[in-house]
C-alpha cells in the first residue's frame, strides 16, 4: 500500500476518484492540522507518508506549515506532486534532498498564456484610454497597434511559453522562442539559445519572461537588457520577480524604454504599498494571479490523479523534475 498524505478538503473533493486507484492508503490533514489515518488520529511524526500532494488548496491555506512538517518528518518519502510550475522555493530542494522525486504542474500554462495575450492586447488596443473616454462620456477615437506582424520574443519556451506562442501566433505574430536546447519548434518561427537574446531584443515588440528563477537567470533583465529593447517594446513578466532588476526597470520606464511593462510577479510579495510600481503610468500589475483561470484547479486535480495512478503501478511520472536542477 502507498501511504499518501492529503489535505482533507482536497481528499473530500476527489474521494471517489482517489479511492478508485488500487493500493492507496490515504492519511489526511485537516485545516486545523489534525492528522487521521483510517479514521484514527495520529501524531505528525507518525504520518510516515510515502507520497504527498502540495496543491493549490494548501498554497492558499495557513495549515501548509503543518503539512510540510509532516512530509519532512516522513522517513520514507519517495514522491511529491507539486501544484506549482517552478521549484525555486527552498522547500522543494529540501524534499528532493530527502530522496523524494518531485513532479511539477503545468496546469497554469493555459490561464497564464491567456493573461499574457489579454494584457498585451489591452495595452496595444489602448484599453485604459478607451475606458477613460467612456467614463467621461466622450465619443473619442483611439487608433491602436495590431498584433498581426508584431515580433514576440518568448524567453522560456516551456509549457507557458508554448501556450503563449500558440495564441500570439494565431493573431499573426512572429515568434522567437528562447530555451537552452534550441532545435526547431512548430510554434516558433525561430528558436535561439539564451546567449543570443541580446541580438534579438532590438527586434522584439513584446518580450515575455516565462522561465524559472535560478542563479543563471536572476536579474537577467538589467539596465543593459532594457536599453537594448525597442523604444515601443512591451515587457511581460509571468515568471519570477527575481528575473528583473526592479530599480533598473523603474529607471528605464521613467525614460520610456521600454514603453510599457506588464508585471504579475515581484521580488517582494505582497508588493509593498509604497512601491513605485503601483502608480507608474507605464506599468500594469497584478498580484501574482496570472494563473488563476477557471480551469486551473480541475487540471491540477487531473494531473495528480494521473500521476498517483502511475506511481501506484510503478510507471513513469509526468513532469518529473531533474533533481540536479531542483537542488542546484
Amino acid at each position: 500500500m502507498t501511504r499518501v498524505l492529503l489535505f482533507e478538503p482536497s481528499y473530500r473533493r476527489l474521494k471517489d476518484r482517489i479511492d478508485a486507484i488500487p493500493g492507496i492508503d490515504p492519511v489526511m490533514m485537516s485545516e486545523d492540522r489534525v492528522f487521521t489515518l483510517r479514521g484514527q488520529n495520529v501524531d505528525a511524526g507518525d504520518v510516515k507518508a510515502e507520497a504527498g500532494w502540495l496543491n493549490i488548496d494548501l498554497f492558499q491555506n495557513k495549515a501548509i506549515g503543518g503539512y510540510l512538517g509532516a512530509l519532512m518528518a516522513s522517513p520514507n518519502l519517495k514522491w511529491v506532486q507539486s501544484g506549482a510550475a517552478g521549484f525555486d522555493h527552498p522547500i522543494f530542494g529540501q524534499l528532493v534532498q530527502k530522496g523524494a522525486r518531485l513532479t511539477t504542474n503545468h496546469s497554469q500554462s493555459i490561464g497564464m498564456a491567456e493573461y499574457v495575450l489579454a494584457t498585451v492586447l489591452d495595452h496595444f488596443q489602448r484599453g485604459p484610454e478607451r475606458r477613460k473616454a467612456q467614463a467621461e462620456h466622450k465619443w473619442q477615437r483611439h487608433d491602436f497597434r495590431e498584433v498581426m506582424k508584431s515580433h514576440w520574443l518568448i524567453i522560456g519556451f516551456g509549457a507557458i511559453g508554448q501556450e503563449t506562442a500558440r495564441r500570439a501566433k494565431a493573431f499573426g505574430a512572429k515568434i522567437t522562442g528562447v530555451r537552452r536546447s534550441k532545435g526547431q519548434h512548430e510554434l516558433a518561427d525561430a528558436m535561439i539559445a539564451p546567449d543570443e537574446i541580446a541580438a534579438h531584443l532590438p527586434l522584439a515588440d513584446v518580450v515575455v519572461l516565462s522561465l524559472p528563477l535560478s542563479k543563471q537567470t536572476e536579474n537577467m533583465v538589467d539596465a543593459k537588457f532594457l536599453s537594448a529593447m525597442k523604444p515601443d517594446g512591451v515587457l511581460v513578466n509571468v515568471g519570477r520577480g527575481g528575473l528583473i532588476d526592479e530599480d533598473a526597470l523603474l529607471a528605464a520606464l521613467d525614460v520610456g524604454r521600454p514603453e510599457f511593462a506588464i508585471l504579475d510577479v515581484f521580488k517582494a510579495e505582497p508588493l509593498p504599498s509604497d512601491s513605485r510600481f503601483y502608480a507608474h503610468p507605464r506599468v500594469a500589475l497584478t498580484p501574482h494571479s496570472s494563473a488563476a483561470g477557471s480551469g486551473l484547479g480541475s487540471r491540477g486535480d487531473d494531473l495528480f490523479l494521473e500521476n498517483l495512478a502511475r506511481y501506484a503501478r510503478g510507471e513513469a511520472l509526468l513532469n518529473e523534475a531533474d533533481p540536479k536542477e531542483v537542488t542546484g
